[in-house]
């Protein structure tokens, strides 16, 4: 009879451990437009056949050297190397939450000598074959098992918010990949920017260098004054120091781009060439969609998720923990026949532990919980605006910055004209030298920021499919099973 009870009891433990004493858990509603205020009918919207859904969004700029850069940083890049062991050490601490579903077996041996003291209280004295050796053996072998009975949820909290943390540590990878390499590309077009304003700057010290020998020469035939001379050489001089400027600049871009490929910035060189980069059309898709598109937002719904839980982890502190324990083996004194029927021991049975009093350190640790969900709950909110505000930052700059490409080509091309003007009537003698020096300062500007001007457009444009989550969805965490409840 006894029996049957302990049986009935234990049924109804294991029918009670699904309970959980988590809140339950709603994803928060974010308010979501309808449609992006930057986009102004410029933007097409994305459909599920548009290349940045499908990961490699850097190859819409066609560079081949891009591609491989991307393809070193993947390989070698110390931060991403970092993201990947944090990401494995949640991936452990969550199979270690998972390892408490199960029972833990040990094994146990024992073979000791050991003496009694004499003075030892309720000590029997050896008589007639009675009481104890002074020095005895104990021989000892058997194995244990222990199981916690989830009554409260604890153990399925646990596990749920270590596979939750598991979820957001890939997510911060995720993350912490499209920002380095969207870093690089950054970097890269701003180089290959500079060496398009080297190629620019040399042309006009070549041109300029002709120029001061125009001069020159018309000086020692009378012709123009020492001043045009002077004129022509500061603006010789003024060419070069830009382009001195610009290699400078170009080599820390090329020194942080070894940095992220993992290549000492000595043993790392990218050959200067003209490259005309490709502005790509960027998908930007509806409002709706940024919230799967951006894992740092899909982390930090993880994060509420895993706070969620750790509060039932909390609350079932108030209740008793129950175990249930077994144990069997051979014990004796004496190393002949040691394992054997005579020998045998075993234990089973349950037991129950329960804190009566800890001075407030259970609810502590509730109020702990429930101030780390709220925290979690506002850093969700802060990064989803944060998401919402970083698309509209740079449509807003995208669509700003093509409307003024339009009028910027327009000027150098009327600085252009306006320089073959000057340096003709300069040739006829109608003009001195200064009125080609303020053409040539001119012509030289509006080309110089015409170049400035594409380099913060693709800039911008890396920072739009950064914005977007590059190519990342919410279907990769899906595929790895990673759901939210």
């Amino acid at each position: 009879m006894n029996q049957n009870r302990l049986a009935s009891a234990l049924l109804c433990m294991l029918v009670l451990s699904s309970c959980s004493l988590a809140p339950t858990y709603k994803k928060p509603e974010t308010p979501v437009p309808a449609e992006y205020k930057g986009a102004n009918g410029m933007w097409k919207k994305a459909v599920p056949s548009d290349r940045l859904t499908r990961g490699d969004w850097w190859e819409l700029y066609n560079d081949a050297l891009l591609d491989n850069l991307v393809g070193q940083l993947d390989a070698a890049n110390a931060d991403l190397a970092a993201a990947v062991a944090h990401f494995d050490k949640a991936t452990a601490y969550a199979a270690e939450a998972r390892s408490f579903l199960f029972p833990t077996v040990t094994a146990g041996l024992l073979n000791t000598r050991n003496k009694q003291s004499l003075h030892r209280v309720h000590r029997a004295a050896v008589s007639n074959g009675g009481g104890q050796l002074n020095v005895y053996g104990n021989n000892n072998i058997g194995l244990a098992a222990n199981y916690e009975v989830d009554l409260w949820g604890r153990v399925h909290n646990l596990v749920a918010a270590g596979e939750a943390g598991e979820q957001a540590a890939a997510l911060d990878l995720e993350s912490v990949r499209l920002s380095l390499r969207a870093e690089l590309a950054d970097d890269y077009l701003a180089l290959r920017s500079l060496d398009a304003q080297a190629s620019l700057l040399e042309d006009q010290v070549s041109a300029y260098n002709k120029a001061l020998t125009l001069t020159q020469n018309r000086f020692k035939g009378g012709i123009d004054s020492a001043l045009d001379v002077s004129l022509a050489k500061s603006q010789l001089d003024t060419a070069k120091a830009k382009l001195a400027d610009v290699a400078a600049s170009r080599a820390l871009y090329e020194h942080a781009i070894a940095t992220l490929v993992g290549i000492p910035a000595t043993a790392f060189s990218i050959k200067p060439v003209v490259v005309d980069m490709h502005l790509p059309e960027i998908p930007i898709g509806v409002p709706s969609t940024l919230l799967q598109r951006r894992p740092d937002v899909a982390a930090a719904e993880r994060r509420m998720v895993e706070a969620n839980d750790k509060i039932g982890i909390a609350r079932a502190a108030f209740f008793p923990t129950i175990m249930l324990g077994a144990g069997a083996g051979y014990e004796s004194v004496y190393q002949p026949s040691w394992i054997s029927a005579p020998n045998l021991y075993w234990t089973i049975g349950p037991s129950a532990l329960l804190t009566i009093f800890d001075g407030g350190l259970r609810q502590a640790m509730v109020d702990k919980a429930r101030a780390s969900f709220n925290l979690a709950g506002a850093q969700y909110r802060s990064t989803v605006l944060q998401a919402f505000q970083e698309v509209e930052d740079n449509l807003s700059l995208l669509n700003e910055l093509s409307r003024e490409s339009v009028a910027l080509r327009a000027a150098v091309t009327d600085t252009k004209r306006t320089l073959d003007l000057a340096m003709n009537r300069y040739k006829e003698g109608a003009v001195n030298y200064l009125e080609v020096v303020t053409a040539q300062t001119a012509a030289q500007q509006a080309q110089l920021d015409e170049l400035n001007l594409r380099k913060r457009r693709l800039q911008a444009s890396v920072n739009l499919i950064r914005a977007l989550g590059g190519g990342w969805s919410s279907d990769s965490m899906k595929n790895s099973d990673m759901t939210s409840k």
